[in-house]
């Protein structure tokens, strides 16, 4: 199952790329793949406990065999390697553009005022230190405690009421089946 749902991304960046005339380069897939190797991370340590080493092994160990069915070129061989090109490409690679601003300026537009702030307060409990200079994060205070209750709520089974509260009401059907299938 998972096989095939990466075989379906890499069918539709090949649509794509042929609408296009033009190759997605690799570099851009392995930009994204470090990124959700990252927030993966970063957002279970947040929400639920720090990984172990043998657990981020794992879970980059996923993410490689991800990337290798895709066809990528140059993936670190372990999670350690994947440490290191991970800074790397932080410090080298990333620049807050016009079109960053332009990104932001979508979000804000399709989320609202209240989500969009929402996103941005998440964003500096996850983002890498690099990411909040970038961007000129500053600390997000008022969150952390939010991020208690939610998982209070969680615990007492009533996550389902900020859910509701928090998410776009056009998004909620979907999210309760991932809920369902977790």
């Amino acid at each position: 199952m998972a096989n095939a749902a990466i075989d379906k991304i890499t069918s539709i960046h090949a649509a794509v790329e042929s609408k296009r005339n033009a190759k997605i380069p690799d570099w851009s897939y392995r930009d994204v793949l470090f990124m959700l190797i990252h927030y993966s991370i970063a957002s279970y340590e947040l929400l639920e406990r720090k990984l172990s080493s043998d657990e981020k092994e794992e879970l980059y160990d996923v993410f490689l065999r991800m990337g290798t069915r895709m066809n990528l070129q140059k993936l670190p061989a372990n999670y350690n390697e994947w440490l290191i090109s991970h800074e790397e490409h932080l410090q080298a690679d990333l620049v807050k553009s016009d079109l960053t601003v332009d990104l932001f300026k979508q979000y804000r537009k399709h989320l609202g005022g209240f989500r969009y702030m929402l996103l941005l307060e998440t964003q500096k409990l996850v983002v890498p230190a690099r990411v909040m200079q970038l961007l000129g994060y500053k600390n997000s205070l008022w969150l952390k405690p939010v991020i208690k209750i939610y998982k209070l709520s969680r615990h007492l089974k009533m996550d389902g009421l900020i859910k509701n509260i928090v998410l776009p009401p056009k998004y909620k059907a979907q999210i309760k089946a991932l809920d369902r299938s977790i």
